[in-house]
């Protein structure tokens, strides 16, 4: 029996209306960042434990603006953290959509390649009195175990 994780239409109107929905999230979203690597990996990370930390300092650096120099931005930092507990709960909701949507994806294609593989055994078994072995033949080429070529050591 074939495996049907997901049954699912999607209409020219729901791909139009999410499409919208997509752009006018891309427009509100627009000055988020994109960071490389290498951007990432040099930066500080604020956990859990961290945040506490964070918004403890800047609580007291606040309060007590004479031990602040100029320079020091905690008027930024406190706009960052405010944007952050804004951000968060609508990346929350997108993260949870995006793992929907990968998890939909999957059980998609794992449908159609479960299909496939019980086709395929059909055609292995009935393709040959039916004129279908060329076919069957040039399918199986996703079962060919192919080999990176090897290089012969060097003779030292």
């Amino acid at each position: 029996m074939s495996q049907n994780l997901i049954s699912l239409t999607l209409t020219d109107e729901q791909l139009a209306a999410a499409d919208q929905a997509l752009t006018l999230l891309e427009d509100a979203f627009a000055h988020l960042v994109a960071l490389d690597g290498d951007e990432r990996k040099g930066l500080n990370r604020m956990g859990a434990k961290s945040e506490q930390f964070c918004r403890q300092t800047l609580g007291v650096l606040v309060q007590n603006p004479q031990v602040v120099p100029a320079s020091i931005g905690v008027a930024g930092a406190v706009e960052d953290l405010a944007a952050l507990d804004r951000l968060r709960p609508r990346l929350q909701r997108l993260k949870k959509l995006a793992e929907r949507a990968e998890d939909s994806e999957t059980a998609l294609g794992s449908d159609v390649m479960s299909l496939a593989l019980e086709g395929y055994a059909l055609l292995k078994v009935a393709g040959r009195n039916q004129g279908l072995e060329a076919l069957r033949r040039e399918l199986s080429g996703r079962f060919n175990k192919t080999r990176p070529p090897t290089v012969p050591p060097s003779a030292s």
